[in-house]
């Protein structure tokens, strides 16, 4: 397998996440994508940074360039304040937060860098570092080389994506994700495919990725995660949410019930490749969470390695040309297991 990774994607060094009214040390570790790079060239993938080039006209297609800006200006701006702590994180929120149909709110009207906190990022899960917005440019720019290589003709092909994407809105960051790496590698696809489907089994909804393509007839967002009435997201990811306007029944959500084991989490995503057959699309992304594992420290599901591995064989037998974007997964031991096994039975099932 070809896996794109940039090391300056491990610069995003997060000090700090809220968590149940504490401030707590963050999950979001450099040592996530480090161990897993690692871990996977033992097993015999070809773990590669992408080749120099410019990301932002991909990052442009969408996110506006006022919340770029922001992203790459904040933490300098917020060192100028005196008794700034070591990170921008928010302590105001305005009324007008990420929209549920993906619309851009337009730039801050606050000139304040604290006020642009509270604009720009949903959560205290978002800390913003010195390097932050280099580490979240590159996890791009491997999800864009990933598409790139899929688009000119690879069958497949994956980037470790960290910081990961799928909870990021177009002008929004939230739940560790600063750019949505998923919605990046539509549009580098959509250069060639017409037709994309986004299939999330991180065991947090993608409510960033489904606001970008609510409304969206040409890119169908099927999603399984843990029943958010109690779990974050909190505000999106149920199952009446399909769509609307030009991409009404172009998203679909399965939520799982806590203590899901294995044979809910494959049922709901049989229900999901189900969906895929449908919308017959041209090409799939694969946001690929490791997180609803039982050992996982964010888990409220009882979903084993081996559910990964039959999910492998499930996505490998696809015909349609795959791009695998690393999202969530916050035990350093069980997203080894989980992803290895489950790219191995991916290929072998590519292969077969």
């Amino acid at each position: 397998m070809q896996i794109y990774f940039d090391p300056a994607q491990l610069g995003h060094k997060p000090q700090q996440f809220m968590v149940a009214g504490r401030i707590v040390a963050p999950f979001e570790v450099p040592e996530r994508a480090d161990r897993l790079a690692a871990r996977l060239r033992e097993a015999g993938h070809d773990v590669q940074p992408p080749a120099a080039f410019d990301p932002m006209p991909a990052i442009a297609q969408v996110h506006p360039a006022h919340y770029t800006d922001f992203l790459s200006g904040a933490h300098r701006a917020f060192q100028a304040i005196a008794n700034a702590g070591p990170e921008v994180l928010p302590n105001v929120h305005p009324h007008v937060s990420g929209s549920r149909d993906g619309a851009e709110r337009g730039p801050c009207p606050a000139a304040s860098v604290v006020g642009r906190a509270g604009w720009y990022l949903g959560d205290m899960a978002c800390a913003i570092g010195p390097a932050s917005w280099s580490a979240a440019k590159a996890s791009a720019q491997s999800a864009i080389a990933a598409a790139d290589a899929v688009a000119a003709g690879s069958r497949h092909a994956m980037a470790l994506c960290r910081p990961p994407g799928h909870h990021a809105y177009r002008d929004r960051a939230s739940g560790f994700c600063f750019l949505n790496n998923a919605a990046i590698a539509v549009g580098v696809l959509q250069k060639r495919f017409r037709r994309i489907a986004i299939v999330d089994f991180d065991t947090h909804h993608g409510d960033g990725t489904q606001a970008i393509f609510y409304g969206n007839a040409s890119v169908l967002v099927a999603s399984t995660h843990t029943d958010p009435s109690a779990y974050y997201p909190f505000y999106i990811g149920y199952e009446h949410e399909r769509g609307i306007g030009a991409g009404l029944g172009t998203n679909l959500n399965v939520p799982l019930a806590e203590g899901s084991g294995d044979n809910a989490f494959l049922a709901a995503n049989h229900q999901l490749l189900a969906a895929v057959d449908t919308f017959a699309p041209d090409a799939i992304i694969v946001s690929a969470g490791w997180d609803a594992h039982r050992d996982d420290p964010l888990s409220k599901l009882d979903v084993t390695t081996e559910a990964y591995a039959a999910l492998g064989d499930l996505l490998g037998q696809r015909a349609e040309p795959i791009v695998i974007l690393q999202e969530g997964g916050y035990s350093l031991t069980a997203i080894e297991q989980a992803a290895v096994t489950f790219l191995d039975r991916f290929e072998a099932a590519r292969s077969g």
